[in-house]
């Protein structure tokens, strides 16, 4: 099953598709984690990421996408994999249509959680870069450029929304009761 995870910072989509990548035995595959492994292993992608980002910059899609298209060649991503990170706005979204155009997407699975929860979630976790201000203007970045992805997904029939509120058990019991 190939799955792409999406939802509103704090929503919980790195946890959850942990937990259910476990479940179903397949990779997470965090375009985060990507780019810690290659610079950690010293590959040539790795040298340029850990250029652009000494430097603030963010690393363009071109190169998330050939890291994507590499990991995606990995022997425990050929029975699936869920992503998480990558696509985030919609010209990703069409690299990543490029990527798997002969085995697409099965499911994109939003945890939609109100703003105000996110709230309390994002300013408990006691980060220092988790302010109100900081918080809202993650969430408006969110609205601005990746929700879109929604009206990408959802006529394709691809969308599954899952109440992403409450319990952490009972989320992932949701989730895979949506992917049923």
């Amino acid at each position: 099953m190939r799955l792409l995870f999406v939802g509103p910072p704090g929503s919980g989509k790195g946890t959850q598709a942990v937990r259910v990548a476990e479940s179903l035995g397949i990779p997470h595959i965090s375009t985060g984690e990507m780019f810690r492994s290659h610079v950690t292993r010293g590959t040539e992608l790795g040298k340029t990421v850990k250029e652009l980002m000494a430097a603030g910059e963010y690393v363009p899609d071109e190169i998330t996408g050939k890291m994507l298209a590499e990991r995606l060649t990995h022997p425990d991503a050929a029975r699936g994999f869920i992503l998480d990170g990558f696509p985030r706005t919609i010209p990703q979204a069409e690299l990543l249509d490029d990527l798997l155009s002969e085995t697409p997407l099965d499911r994109v699975v939003l945890l939609a959680v109100d703003e105000e929860e996110l709230m309390a979630r994002m300013l408990s976790r006691g980060r220092a870069d988790d302010t109100a201000e900081t918080i809202r203007r993650r969430l408006e970045v969110y609205e601005s450029q990746t929700a879109p992805l929604l009206d990408l997904y959802g006529p394709r029939g691809l969308l599954e929304r899952v109440d992403g509120s409450g319990d952490m058990n009972e989320i992932t019991g949701r989730i895979m009761a949506a992917l049923r």
